[in-house]
């Protein structure tokens, strides 16, 4: 302190969070997440949908949908609101997650849906799993896809 009021000299205030604090990898959380929880295919999920009854689940942005498409049949349930609307507890709980069927979920490159799968498992779920590659790998494996306006038509909601 050097100077008349006993306020530390700026440089005092230079260290980062980052220096005192560390940050988690991301990358190192979707690891462990995906340790925990069911990485399948986009083929599987299609399986698992069609003959199983899983409901898949896409947790992007709906800009996303919108620029992207999304997968027939899929719900959508935005990823800052996905464990609101599982909670039982909420009052923005949705009932379709109450239901006893497995939920897929789908985000663009299968790291928020690992985490987030991660998480409602954590919250109770048992049924849940999450396409590895993402709506992504989805597109890359020729699966189908409808246009955002065509699957807001026929949409689960």
């Amino acid at each position: 302190m050097s100077n008349d009021r006993d306020v530390p000299e700026r440089e005092d205030f230079t260290k980062t969070r980052r220096e005192t604090m560390p940050i988690a990898s991301v990358k190192k959380m979707v690891e462990a997440a995906k340790a925990e929880i069911d990485n399948i295919s986009p083929q599987e999920a299609a399986r698992r949908a069609a003959e199983d009854g899983a409901l898949i689940v896409d947790i992007r942005d709906v800009r996303e949908m919108q620029r992207e498409g999304a997968i027939p049949g899929a719900m959508h349930a935005p990823r800052g609101m996905l464990e609101f609307w599982v909670s039982p507890d909420s009052p923005y709980t949705k009932e379709i997650f109450g239901e006893d069927r497995e939920f897929v979920l789908c985000c663009a490159g299968g790291m928020r849906s690992a985490l987030s799968a991660k998480t409602l498992k954590d919250m109770g779920m048992e049924k849940i799993s999450h396409i590895e590659t993402g709506f992504g790998g989805w597109q890359a494996d020729d699966m189908p896809i409808e246009s955002y306006e065509e699957w807001k038509a026929n949409r689960v909601k």
